[in-house]
């Protein structure tokens, strides 16, 4: 992998102290330390080796969270799970607790005039550049996922939004997109891990470009999606006509609690059927529906019964179970996807990044058409990072505020 240039990078987690962000936070001290090896992390493939990107002792977390919850005793909780290995908990135990006096706590969804929480996150992010001295700070939402919002006028025009900020009367934006908003405001580039509105709005995509910043989302896609993207091309690569995919998601955790609101779990249902019919280039049957089983803890599994049509019109299925500690399969992305944003930025990039649909369910692309086969999107992101690699504008695109 090629040196990088481009200074420290801070990555600023939004929901600090969920398990996904505390399995990041933790794993990038173990990698700091030299305690594990970087199993998960794609931007550690031979594939990406002629991309300059921070190394590990390059990255400093920050981020805030509305939970009150410490790092340390989160992490003890991920170890009963048997997703931190007690070793690596207890070599990293002093630090987490160390970077845990240092998240803020902060909830933009509490209510009152938006601009006036758009402006503390701003002022946070400043902060945070400031006191460690970094290039350039990277954004994540791991936030609990949201309801779909409904479209809203405001939601159209950066100048609308702009002035709709300011009404001290009602909440325009969900708490995701004004995280997004006061990001890109912060000169971060952004990273949209959840399925929530988020960065995915007209208005937010043109404050990108006039910033001149990239991101990236929506989200993380780690299991059963993954699977899909695999599988679907394989039907119709061969010819195979699909009649039903049915699917049957089972979670515990944080996850399972927020998505029992079938509000907020028509976000994520929406997000992973539609990557499915384009997936299969026409529309199927595809029931889908997700069952909090507390007992689970931070265990994920999903069953899929996929039934479909072959020569002479004969009937077949194939089914699979995935049985997997999420935030273990999510954690390494959220590290590679701050690397990859960081290098994008130092290239000089805007806007969305359609190479980054490899990690995601509902990919944000701009203007370009969504690809969800895999291996296609493998590809995509290979040539992308060799492209980026030959920019030839590292230490360009410094932090500072977007005005």
């Amino acid at each position: 992998m090629r040196g990088w240039d481009g200074g420290r990078v801070g990555l600023w987690l939004i929901g600090a102290r969920g398990s996904v962000a505390t399995t990041a936070i933790t794993g990038l001290l173990a990698l700091q330390a030299g305690l594990v090896e970087p199993l998960g992390c794609v931007t550690e493939r031979p594939a990406l080796a002629g991309l300059p990107l921070p190394g590990w002792d390059e990255l400093v977390v920050g981020g805030h969270d509305s939970v009150i919850t410490p790092l340390d005793k989160r992490a003890e909780q991920l170890a009963e799970a048997g997703i931190i290995p007690p070793p690596v908990l207890a070599a990293v135990a002093d630090e987490l607790r160390r970077l845990d006096g240092q998240l803020r706590q902060l909830d933009l969804a509490s209510g009152g005039p938006q601009r006036r929480y758009a402006d503390q996150l701003i002022a946070e992010l400043a902060g945070f550049a400031e006191r460690h001295r970094l290039a350039r700070v990277v954004v994540v939402n791991l936030a609990s996922t949201e309801p779909p919002v409904r479209p809203l006028p405001e939601h159209a025009e950066l100048a609308l939004l702009e002035r709709a900020l300011d009404d001290p009367r009602r909440a325009v934006l969900p708490a995701s997109s004004l995280a997004a908003y006061a990001a890109l405001r912060a000169g971060c580039p952004f990273v949209d891990f959840t399925p929530s509105a988020g960065i995915g709005l007209p208005a937010l995509d043109e404050l990108a470009w006039q910033a001149g910043l990239p991101y990236a989302g929506r989200d993380g896609k780690t299991g059963e999606t993954l699977l899909r993207t695999v599988l679907a091309p394989m039907f119709t690569d061969r010819a195979l006509r699909v009649r039903a995919w049915a699917g049957t998601n089972l979670l515990g955790g944080g996850d399972g609690a927020t998505l029992q609101d079938e509000r907020n779990a028509s976000s994520k249902l929406e997000s992973k059927a539609r990557g499915l019919a384009s997936l299969l280039g026409e529309p199927v049957s595809a029931p889908l529906h997700i069952d909090n089983v507390p007992c689970l803890g931070e265990q994920k599994t999903a069953w899929d019964h996929i039934a479909f049509d072959g020569f002479l019109g004969a009937r077949m299925t194939l089914q699979f179970t995935w049985t997997g500690l999420d935030s273990a399969l999510a954690a390494p992305l959220v590290l590679d996807l701050a690397r990859l944003l960081a290098a994008a930025h130092a290239a000089g990039r805007s806007g969305a990044q359609p190479a980054l649909a490899f990690f995601f369910k509902d990919p944000l692309t701009g203007t370009e058409p969504v690809e969800h086969r895999f291996a296609e999107q493998a590809r995509r992101l290979e040539t992308w990072a060799a492209g980026l690699a030959g920019a030839g504008r590292w230490g360009s695109g410094r932090w500072g505020p977007c005005r």
